[in-house]
């Protein structure tokens, strides 16, 4: 079904750790990249997923990050700790620059495991279906939307094959406007030929180390629009100031603001989640968490969103 894609900084490993059981009992399977050496919080966060019976895939090649070019740490630690478990299925990154040699190699070194194939450029679909046989129609197939286009993908018939698309619009945070369309996959997946969707929740899929100072603080909620189709939207709630780096204590108090007078409006179409919920305490106690925390909020209203919506 979800399959939201992250990459493994801290407070997408915090995202998963917390919520593995409402991932888990929606059915819904996070695709990781690991992008930091150290991989502790990867490991917490799989075993709070195992913990609570759920299903990840965790990409053995990363593209981004420290383990780039070489995850020979990742494998190890999912042959250590997780081969037995059949919900941690390792993924395998197929790149443009990635030979049929590099991805077979790979596969096979997983093979036990129902490794999971993310095609995300690789161009040669034809001759590796070929040399995978039978066995390319037997595992989980993950297409990025804007890197396999629909004739590639025809070579891969599979009962699991994702689509996942980029939603969220990256761009500085003052350039946001007050809200825009994300996504409509959640509705259309079948209609691609597909069994599952995904996305890179309200974080995209543009990849940075770490963000410099922050001139605008921004919030962003999803909704789903009931009006429209069922499509996706999402707010982006700004403070007022946007012209200095300081204070964003006093900035994360103005988008706050913001946010409360459109949850508070009696028709808005934000879900009243438990993220939502724990944004009116920071409210209510002027408290500031930290530009990470609010992040990690985000992602989580986006996830209780999908599983309100595909739970009914």
């Amino acid at each position: 079904m979800y399959h939201p894609y992250f990459r493994g900084k801290q407070y997408e490993l915090i995202t998963i750790r917390e919520n593995a059981e409402l991932l888990s009992v929606s059915g819904f399977i996070p695709i990781i990249e690991p992008v930091r050496e150290a991989l502790t919080g990867l490991d917490r966060a799989l075993a709070a997923v195992c913990e609570k019976r759920g299903q990840a895939i965790v990409i053995v090649n990363p593209h981004h990050g420290e383990h780039a070019g070489g995850g020979d740490g990742i494998t190890a630690l999912l042959q250590d700790q997780y081969v037995d478990n059949v919900g941690i299925s390792p993924g395998i990154l197929l790149k443009e620059q990635t030979t049929i040699d590099d991805a077979l190699r790979c596969f096979e070194i997983h093979a036990q495991a129902a490794p999971t194939l993310i095609h995300a450029g690789f161009t040669d679909g034809a001759q590796l279906a070929e040399r995978l046989g039978r066995r390319a129609g037997e595992i989980r197939h993950v297409f990025l939307d804007d890197q396999s286009g629909r004739l590639y993908r025809r070579n891969f018939r599979s009962e699991q094959r994702i689509l996942v698309r980029d939603g969220f619009q990256k761009r500085r945070n003052r350039d946001h406007p007050p809200v825009e369309f994300f996504s409509d996959l959640h509705v259309t997946y079948e209609e691609e030929g597909m069994s599952g969707f995904g996305d890179y929740l309200t974080v995209g899929d543009d990849f940075s180390e770490g963000g410099g100072p922050a001139y605008a603080i921004a919030i962003h909620l999803t909704f789903i629009d009931s009006n429209n189709d069922d499509a996706m939207f999402v707010h982006h709630f700004l403070s007022e100031r946007q012209d200095t780096p300081t204070d964003p204590a006093g900035k994360f108090a103005e988008a706050l603001r913001a946010m409360i007078i459109e949850l508070d409006r009696p028709d808005s179409p934000v879900l009243e989640t438990l993220a939502v919920q724990e944004f009116r305490e920071f409210h209510r106690k002027g408290h500031y968490p930290g530009l990470g925390y609010v992040k990690k909020l985000s992602m989580q209203h986006h996830i209780e969103t999908l599983a309100n919506y595909l739970g009914r």
